[in-house]
């Protein structure tokens, strides 16, 4: 798992970091708010461990900017011993969890494991950028609460694009997911599902969700 710490005291975080990279976590670390907050949105994290006392943004605003983005990762908060009006304020804003300092490393990694499970047992059947949403479960895709009609290819390339919003997937790479076969270059298959997919997600919409990305292929554009 990827985990981005936002920690000032580069003691505490250097002892983070070397516990859950022992641990087999991938680690970043940020020692401002600031720059934390860039990382946490514009780079994907299975969880964040977030300081609320940080130089430049404190923890509970980069908290609840996160939430009214509508980016779920999950996060625990590190707080002083007996500031629980923090810890309840950072719980009623979407904390997932909070550890009190001092604490030990085998708690924080025992309970990121909890989060990051809660996490994609609650998310693995609800896919979502933006006002568009899919569930794997009912086959139900709805923008911005009208109802999306798809056929069975339809629902599958929709799928590959909202499964890593942001990410450019190739004609190959579309044709390997949606229809199992090897790719042949001189069809116009994709192009044509896209198309079709456009009619039905983006016709009417003031935000076009589904973006060419010339000479190398297609991608849900992730929110803002």
């Amino acid at each position: 798992m990827k985990i981005l710490v936002i920690e000032d005291e580069k003691k505490i975080a250097s002892f983070i970091r070397k516990g859950l990279a022992a641990a087999g976590f991938i680690v970043e670390v940020s020692h401002r708010g600031d720059d934390g907050f860039t990382l946490a949105t514009t780079r994907p994290y299975d969880a964040l461990v977030l300081d609320i006392m940080l130089p430049g943004r404190d923890g509970l605003s980069i908290l609840r900017n996160l939430r009214e983005r509508k980016i779920g990762v999950p996060i625990i908060l590190l707080t002083a011993r007996g500031e629980l009006n923090e810890r309840l304020e950072g719980l009623n804003l979407g904390a997932d969890d909070y550890l009190t300092k001092p604490f030990f490393i085998e708690e924080l990694i025992a309970r990121l494991h909890v989060v990051t499970r809660r996490a994609a047992g609650a998310h693995q059947s609800i896919l979502a950028t933006a006002d568009l949403t899919m569930n794997l479960l009912t086959r139900e895709v709805l923008r911005a609460g009208r109802k999306i009609e798809l056929t069975v290819r339809e629902f599958a390339l929709l799928e590959s694009l909202m499964r890593s919003p942001g990410r450019v997937l190739t004609r190959a790479q579309i044709c390997e997911q949606v229809w199992d076969y090897n790719f042949d270059p001189g069809t116009n298959l994709v192009e044509v599902y896209i198309q079709r997919l456009r009619k039905k997600v983006d016709e009417g919409a003031s935000r076009k969700l589904i973006e060419t990305i010339r000479g190398v292929g297609y991608r849900i554009t992730p929110p803002p």
